[in-house]
């Protein structure tokens, strides 16, 4: 599904180097973590693989399902079937959830050649999911994120993960401010999700994500690379642990 060579990035503006030499491949249909220390480079692979601006890749690919990541737009990305969930999804007033959503979904279906959505069997699909996720109707009304808390600004990252049904999903610690109760609901929302033909990259901080999002791998990465590569056990070991001793046995 994902595979990521030899990757090295750069900040455009401070000429400093983040990712050195990151590689990785999350096949089709897990779910794979990456932990490390702040400044690690886990939030530059999540905008470097969705597109955003002020990073030069200076060698190394990135593929999804063997077609070249950096070489397309970030919206040709989105409709190959890339979703970055933000770790502080961001307020657009003045556009609505639904219309938003509508268009987003209909974009996605256009460009894949597939036809687009009814406003009849849109209403059904979003009204579907967002009881699902517990997310109230009136939600969906209001501006997408204006005065959201952070579980309801996740909550709705999670819907629109739903309803365009991406095959590669990016999770920038999207359990970021969350309490424990916000933190099950999204969770509850990722693992319904998961099947054979979609497949998770989640970036956190904390283990306690999961104890409800299992991983079939953990990462660690540190100073731009992964240094280490287990299972959930890992995880279990650096909320023990802390990550001295790990990143003094990688050197």
């Amino acid at each position: 599904m994902l595979k990521i060579n030899n990757l090295h990035v750069k900040l455009e503006e401070e000429d400093k180097q983040i990712l050195k030499g990151l590689s990785l491949e999350v096949p089709a249909g897990q779910v794979h973590a990456i932990m490390g220390p702040n400044g690690s480079g886990k939030s530059t692979l999540s905008y470097v693989l969705s597109g955003r601006d002020g990073y030069e890749i200076t060698e190394g690919e990135a593929t999804l399902d063997g077609e070249s990541l950096l070489d397309m737009e970030p919206e040709e990305r989105a409709a190959a079937g890339l979703f970055l969930a933000f770790q502080y999804p961001v307020e657009i007033p003045g556009v609505g959830n639904m219309t938003f959503l509508r268009t987003a979904v209909n974009a996605q279906r256009k460009a894949r050649g597939e036809e687009e959505l009814s406003s009849a069997e849109f209403l059904k699909q979003i009204r579907e999911k967002a009881r699902n996720l517990d997310i109230d109707a009136e939600m969906l009304k209001r501006p997408v994120n204006v005065g959201f808390s952070g579980g309801e600004k996740k909550r709705n990252e999670i819907l629109q993960m739903a309803m365009l049904a991406p095959r590669m999903c990016i999770m920038d610690e999207t359990d970021s401010g969350l309490d424990v109760d916000a933190m099950r609901l999204v969770a509850d929302g990722v693992n319904a999700l998961r099947g054979p033909d979609r497949s998770f990259l989640v970036i956190t901080h904390y283990q306690r994500l999961l104890n409800h999002i299992q991983p079939d791998v953990v990462h660690i990465m540190s100073n731009g690379r992964i240094v280490k590569s287990g299972g959930p056990d890992l995880a279990l070991q650096i909320e023990d642990e802390g990550y001295g001793d790990l990143l003094a046995e990688a050197g």
